[in-house]
């Protein structure tokens, strides 16, 4: 046998065993239940939620007591809109590992989504009781909200407070409390904390439109409407751009009945 087919099937049978290794090493991912959650939690994260419960279940299959693939299955249930599997996949979880208080937190807002505030504020008082928590402005914004929403205005602005402690980047903290002051009516006080949601994330149109409603129901038409103007053609939300329309008509009413010599911002700077 010459050099050259000594060489090709040496090469004939390292491709071979490369192949059979590749083989095994798909066999064992396709058995293990951790790998399966990691796919999984790739899809979620891209925002597959089909793809992403499929893996999930393949990973229960194979580890009935896998309770991360059980809290990921619940989260994507609830992103579904299917809170009832949601709470289902989530009590799982807890049942297999009471201490995982992840699974806490999203339970509470499922329990928000199905309409029990005493449930869900339990459960976020839960991880919030568990000092080794690692991002507790997550359950301070949950509290904020079911507080916002109750109209229970001084503990609503309490834990949006607690929430920006614990996290100062935190930008939908910072949006929270300028809805919570927006309510109260100190809308200088609100102007600055969607400004500073805004300087966190810059390009998000609803933090622009929250920011340019503060300044309208403050009586700073002007700021309101260079902002509403200027965000007007990205906003896709059909209600948003609705609310957007009728604040720019009513400003321009308002300043044309202050100054009659008063032009549109979209006109004055043509």
């Amino acid at each position: 046998m010459n050099r050259t087919a000594i060489v090709l099937l040496g090469l004939c049978f390292s491709l071979a065993a490369c192949a059979s290794s590749q083989k095994k090493l798909q066999e064992a991912r396709e058995k293990d239940p951790q790998y399966q959650y990691s796919l999984g939690a790739f899809q979620l994260n891209s925002n597959n939620l089909d793809d992403a419960q499929k893996y999930f279940q393949r990973a229960i299959a194979l580890d009935s007591r896998h309770f991360q693939s059980w809290n990921a299955l619940g989260l994507v249930y609830s992103m579904k809109g299917d809170f009832a599997e949601a709470e289902k996949a989530l009590l799982k979880c807890l049942e297999i590992s009471p201490g995982f208080v992840e699974a806490r937190n999203n339970l509470g807002m499922v329990y928000q989504e199905m309409g029990f505030p005493d449930r869900a504020e339990a459960e976020f008082k839960k991880v919030l009781a568990d000092p080794a928590y690692p991002t507790k402005e997550s359950p301070y914004y949950n509290l904020a909200r079911l507080y916002s929403i109750r109209q229970d205005w001084d503990n609503a602005l309490f834990y949006a407070e607690k929430a920006i402690q614990a996290n100062p980047r935190y930008h939908m903290g910072h949006a929270m409390m300028g809805l919570i002051l927006e309510r109260q009516e100190k809308f200088s006080e609100a102007v600055n904390s969607y400004k500073e949601a805004l300087r966190l994330v810059p390009d998000d149109v609803s933090y622009s439109f929250s920011l340019a409603s503060a300044h309208f129901k403050g009586g700073e038409w002007h700021s309101a409407e260079e902002i509403l103007e200027k965000i007007l053609p990205r906003i896709t939300d059909p209600e948003m751009k609705k609310d957007a329309d009728s604040y720019l008509k009513s400003i321009r009413e308002k300043m044309r009945i202050q100054d009659k010599s008063y032009v549109p911002s979209s006109h004055a700077s043509r």
